[in-house]
């Protein structure tokens, strides 16, 4: 297996914070709905009513290449995280991103189709052009995160912040990504949709269309599936849970994180909780900023392993092996 490494990594987080409790369609929510929406755990969300996905994912892109030392036209590949929800069909997005960033001479397209998941295959990606190609050698990452509906609270999981992320892929960097494991089933597919074709936008609405499917079944299979993929993630690297110093997720609720704490018999790194608490779900972008957020915290431990876990109701899963603090980590996500 061959490595690749993050260079650099930002998160755009929208400067305007907007209470949980202020959340318009709070108002319009069951007695049951309300009280679930309010023992999630998040606390206030980030929005940018004002910018789209690609406005997100574009402020971050820029940071990333600014703290790289890198001009856009440096860039070998841009692979975008779709969105959930495109601001129009047939048109590009993805070359939209690339024609506002500037990098023209960037391989462009996109990945996704695994909701809050869809990172782990970008990162496929972008390892195997790293591998296969000698004369790749920066390739960009870029999501911007917003929910697909109006209406911020997803029923009955979590409730989404804005937020764009952009990471810079190469051969070397401080931080090491070692090992990508992902898995999917297809059963899932629709358990959460959004009906959108016969009714005006400010109608859309989320749906988990069976939520007892979700909450028991799904979380079941979920808790084999994370657990099988974290055994095998430390067998074939030969490694020991011992020999793990952070584990991080991605960010939906504090029942969310216990499932994961459970299922690994581990604790995860605080920032998850505090995180959850100020920002919500930010899509795809929640389990590295985790990450970044706690290498953060560590300054001046010595070189450490982390495991990154991720889960979609899609239904999709991963776990990531990265290794750290070989290098200066530099600035990250300041924005």
């Amino acid at each position: 297996m061959s490595s690749i490494a993050l260079r650099a990594a930002s998160w755009y987080l929208p400067p305007t914070t907007v209470a949980v409790k202020d959340l318009p369609e709070l108002l319009h929510l069951s007695p049951d709905e309300h009280e679930t929406c309010m023992a999630l755990g998040i606390e206030e969300i980030r929005t940018a009513d004002e910018l789209d996905t690609v406005d997100l994912a574009l402020h971050a892109s820029r940071r990333t290449l600014a703290d790289a030392g890198l001009a856009p036209q440096d860039l070998d590949a841009l692979i975008v995280v779709e969105p959930r929800a495109p601001e129009a069909f047939v048109a590009s997005e993805v070359t939209r991103l690339q024609a506002l960033l500037g990098a023209d001479r960037a391989l462009t397209f996109s990945t996704g189709g695994l909701g809050c998941d869809s990172l782990t295959p970008a990162l496929l990606t972008a390892r195997g052009l790293l591998c296969a190609d000698p004369d790749i050698r920066h390739v960009l990452i870029a999501h911007g995160s917003k929910p697909a509906a109006p209406h911020r609270y997803r029923h009955p999981v979590t409730i989404y912040g804005d937020s764009g992320q952009a990471l810079l892929l190469a051969r070397e960097g401080p931080v090491r990504i070692v090992d990508i494991l992902q898995e999917s089933n297809g059963a899932y597919w629709d358990l959460f949709r959004v009906d959108f074709r016969d009714r005006p936008q400010e109608q859309w609405h989320e749906v988990c269309t069976d939520i007892s499917r979700y909450s028991f079944t799904l979380a079941m299979e979920t808790r084999t599936r994370l657990g099988a993929l974290h055994r095998r993630l430390l067998e074939r690297n030969n490694l020991r849970p011992t020999d793990i110093q952070h584990h991080v997720s991605q960010n939906t609720s504090l029942a969310a994180l216990q499932f994961y704490e459970e299922t690994l018999g581990a604790p995860l790194h605080s920032t998850c909780r505090a995180n959850l608490r100020r920002y919500g779900h930010l899509g795809a972008n929640d389990p590295l900023l985790n990450l970044y957020t706690a290498l953060e915290q560590d300054p001046a431990r010595p070189p450490t392993r982390s495991v990154v876990l991720n889960a979609s109701p899609t239904a999709s899963w991963s776990a990531v092996l990265v290794e750290s603090g070989v290098g200066k980590m530099g600035r990250t996500h300041a924005l």
